[in-house]
C-alpha cells in the first residue's frame, strides 16, 4: 500500500489524499519509488475538478515524477536507476505522479542528467523542460540576443520564471508581461529588463503594433497573444506553449503576412524522446541551479488541493515541488 491523491468522476468532484495499492496503476513495464512529483497549471486543473484535463476515472493526477526504478521488464532500465517522466499523458489517462509509486512505459522514461537531483529534476519538471523547448525552438528559427529584445508572458509561473532566467544566461534582453505588479522585484531578479502589466495585453486591439520583440514565449493565448503577435518584428518568432487566459485566438493575418512573424506551437505532452532529451541536455548547461532553487519551494502531498486553489488564483510563483513521501 501507499499513498496517492485521487480524483473521483466529475459528477462526484471529490479529490482525497488516500492509500491505494498496485491494483489502482496503469499499465507499464517499469514500476517507480517515487520521491518528488510538481505542481503545474494542468495539475492544479485537475486537483480542481475543472474540465478538460483528466480523461479517465478514477486518477492519480501529476504531469510529472522522479524517482528511482524499483522493478523493470525492460533492458534499457534496471533496478535502481534514477529516472525522471514529464507528460505522456500521465495525470491524465495513465495514472500520475501525486503517488509514491507509479508503472509506466519505459520508452517514456528519461534518465536523470548529471549534476542534476532528483528534486531539481521537478523544480525543472514539466514547466522548465516547456521552457527549454520554447527556447530552442527560438535558437532553430534564428533568434539570437543580437536579434532584439524577447518577450515572455506569464512571468511570474513556472514556465515564465525558468525561461527569462534561462533567456538572461544566454545574454538576451527579456521583458515580462505580468498581471501581479508586486512581483516586479522577483521578475527583475530572475533577469527581466522590464515588467510590463497584462492589462496592456488584454482586450482587442489593432492587427499591427509598434514592432517591439524580436520573440515571444507565451503561455497566455487569447487577446494577450494576439497583442504581443501584433507587436513582434519583422521576422520574429512566437512561441505558444499554453492557454491560460483562453484557448481563443483573436489575431489578424497581417503580422505573418505583412511581416513575415512565425508562429510555433510547442507540445511538452508528446514532443518526440531526441527532443526532450536535448531540451534536458541543455537544462544542465543554461539554467543557474541557484537560481533555480531560489525560486522553488517544496510541500507535501497533502497540502496539494490548497495549493493547486493559490495557483489556479495567480496566487503562486516561481516552481512547487512536491515531495510525495512527508
Amino acid at each position: 500500500m501507499f499513498n496517492a491523491i485521487v480524483v473521483s468522476k466529475p459528477d462526484e468532484q471529490s479529490t482525497v489524499l488516500k492509500s491505494v495499492d498496485k491494483s489502482m496503476l496503469s499499465d507499464g513495464d517499469v514500476v517507480i519509488n517515487i520521491a518528488y512529483s510538481t505542481l503545474n497549471y494542468k495539475d492544479a486543473l485537475a486537483v480542481c475538478h475543472k474540465p478538460g484535463v483528466v480523461r479517465a476515472w478514477p486518477m492519480i493526477p501529476g504531469i510529472d515524477l522522479a524517482g528511482i526504478v524499483a522493478e523493470s521488464s525492460n533492458d534499457k532500465f534496471k533496478v535502481g536507476d534514477a529516472i525522471l517522466l514529464n507528460g505522456y499523458g500521465i495525470g491524465e489517462v495513465h495514472t500520475g505522479g501525486f503517488a509514491q509509486q507509479a508503472r509506466v512505459k519505459s520508452e517514456w522514461l528519461v534518465p536523470l542528467p548529471n549534476n542534476i537531483s532528483l528534486k531539481q529534476s521537478m523544480a525543472i519538471g514539466t514547466a522548465g523542460y516547456t521552457a527549454m523547448l520554447c527556447i530552442l525552438a527560438l535558437e532553430k528559427q534564428g533568434v539570437t540576443p543580437s536579434s532584439g529584445a524577447i518577450l515572455v508572458t506569464g512571468a511570474a509561473g513556472g514556465v515564465g520564471s525558468i525561461a527569462i532566467s534561462i533567456l538572461n544566461k544566454l545574454g538576451y534582453s527579456v521583458i515580462a508581461v505580468s498581471g501581479r505588479v508586486e512581483q516586479t522585484d522577483y521578475l527583475k531578479t530572475l533577469g527581466a529588463r522590464e515588467v510590463l502589466p497584462r492589462s496592456g495585453f488584454e482586450g482587442r486591439n489593432k492587427p499591427l503594433l509598434k514592432e517591439r520583440f524580436a520573440g515571444i514565449v507565451d503561455v497566455a493565448g487569447s487577446h494577450i497573444l494576439a497583442n504581443a503577435i501584433a507587436q513582434t518584428q519583422y521576422g520574429g518568432v512566437v512561441t505558444a506553449c499554453g492557454l491560460a487566459a483562453g484557448m481563443d485566438l483573436p489575431a489578424s493575418m497581417a503580422p505573418f503576412i505583412l511581416r513575415g512573424v512565425k508562429l510555433i506551437g510547442i507540445d511538452s505532452v508528446m514532443a518526440p524522446m531526441q527532443d526532450r532529451l536535448q531540451a534536458w541536455q541543455r537544462l544542465t548547461q543554461d539554467l543557474d541551479l541557484t537560481v533555480l532553487d531560489s525560486l522553488t519551494h517544496t510541500i507535501s502531498l497533502s497540502q496539494v488541493p490548497v495549493f493547486s486553489e493559490q495557483l489556479l488564483k495567480g496566487q503562486v510563483r516561481g516552481r512547487t515541488v512536491v515531495d510525495v513521501n512527508v
